[in-house]
């Protein structure tokens, strides 16, 4: 990968850059979305997070979460350069279901979408899924991996997801840029798959 990373200043696109891809980075409600997106943009990632308040708490379910005091409630964004070509542009969606309304114009024109799944909570995945699969975007799943969580085969991964066998699943940890360089890397080569 030939992106440059900066802080807090302005990157123009090289002039050669003839192809721009948009992804979504989706995923339920805390599992590292924002995280993913600011560890890999090359630009200072634009966030729409706002501070959790009393009036959500009986929507914005906590349980097994700590630490949290913001949620997205419009999107994430972020860019990366691939190579002098290529640039990808990293949407970041809001995990809750009331904010269900902002997908259908955020996945106007998506080449595909890399589902961050927390392997504890593997349950709120589905609706997440069902939805990327609703829209019709091809995806690759991103195992987050928190401290401390045990690990699982990707077999016992696939299984509970219920993934087609073709469907890449990677294990990658949001705060790492290379290991969620690799997971989008995961998904881009399956995109490319599948215009062969």
């Amino acid at each position: 990968m030939d992106s440059r990373r900066v802080s807090g200043e302005s990157v123009h696109l090289p002039e050669k850059v003839q192809i721009a891809a948009k992804i979504l980075v989706v995923g339920h409600f805390a599992v590292g979305k924002t995280t993913f997106i600011g560890t890999l943009s090359e630009i200072p990632p634009l966030r729409t997070e706002e501070t959790m308040t009393q009036a959500a708490a009986h929507v914005d379910d906590l349980k097994g979460i700590t630490g949290k005091t913001t949620t997205t409630v419009a999107m994430d964004f972020g860019r990366l350069t691939l190579n002098e070509r290529l640039v990808l542009y990293l949407f970041g969606t809001p995990g809750q279901q009331r904010f269900v309304q902002v997908w259908e114009d955020m996945t106007r024109g998506a080449l595909g979408a890399l589902i961050l799944v927390d392997p504890q909570r593997l349950k709120e995945s589905f609706s997440v899924m069902d939805l990327v699969e609703k829209y019709g975007i091809p995806y690759a799943i991103a195992v987050n991996r928190f401290d401390g969580t045990p690990s699982r085969s990707d077999d016992e991964l696939r299984e509970a997801l219920d993934l087609l066998p073709d469907t890449p699943i990677v294990t990658c940890d949001a705060r790492d840029e290379r290991s969620s360089a690799n997971a989008l890397m995961a998904l881009v080569r399956y995109l490319q798959s599948r215009t062969r």
